[in-house]
């Protein structure tokens, strides 16, 4: 079994309790499967489902495909709990749907909740969308500010932007070299850039 799954279905337990609710959801033989789909978007639907249920229901239906689950998970890549935003971005990369790479590059670039950023610049990296590579130097640069306290979201950036080799980072990851949190994963991330011509 996944071990995403298995990560999410152990914080989720102590959670929840280990409730018959809890259970219903989460002891499933395939993780993957959609044989009970309509029960899960009925839990992400109905009125007073606790967090950890939706989440729960989100992450599976993500899994299977089931775009149901989009608007969920993209409320739970924001979330200020890094455990739900891990698995919410494992679930998205794997919906395959077209709006996940232009929510996660609006969350990554939004300032107002850059805190939360780190996740939405990893599913980035993994998506490799077209709106990846301008999102992740927007959002670099502007932690290349003064006394800056997103260092874990640059360094992201920069470690993403080696990984997706986009050209047009080389001014940004050229300005990184002067941040010496950031220098060393700069000259990698530059060194993995397409040769200039």
């Amino acid at each position: 079994m996944d071990e995403e799954w298995r990560s999410l279905t152990e914080r989720v337990r102590q959670e929840s309790g280990g409730t018959a609710a809890y259970r219903r959801l989460a002891a499933r033989e395939d993780v993957e499967g959609a044989e009970d789909a309509e029960e899960l978007a009925e839990v992400l639907m109905a009125p007073g489902q606790p967090l950890w249920a939706r989440e729960l229901a989100a992450f599976r239906l993500g899994l299977a495909g089931d775009r149901r689950a989009f608007e969920s998970l993209v409320l739970l890549l924001n979330h200020r709990d890094p455990p739900r935003c891990a698995s919410a971005a494992h679930a998205l990369a794997r919906l395959g749907d077209p709006r996940t790479a232009r929510a996660a590059a609006a969350l990554a670039t939004n300032e107002l909740r850059v805190a939360y950023a780190l996740h939405p610049v990893r599913l980035l990296v993994e998506l490799r969308a077209p709106e990846s590579a301008p999102a992740l130097i927007t959002a670099l640069q502007r932690r290349l500010r003064p006394h800056d306290p997103y260092r874990r979201v640059a360094l992201a950036c920069v470690d993403g932007l080696g990984a997706l080799g986009d050209a047009r980072a080389r001014t940004v990851l050229s300005e990184a070299l002067a941040h010496p949190a950031l220098a060393e994963a700069a000259v990698r991330a530059l060194g993995r850039l397409p040769r200039q011509r």
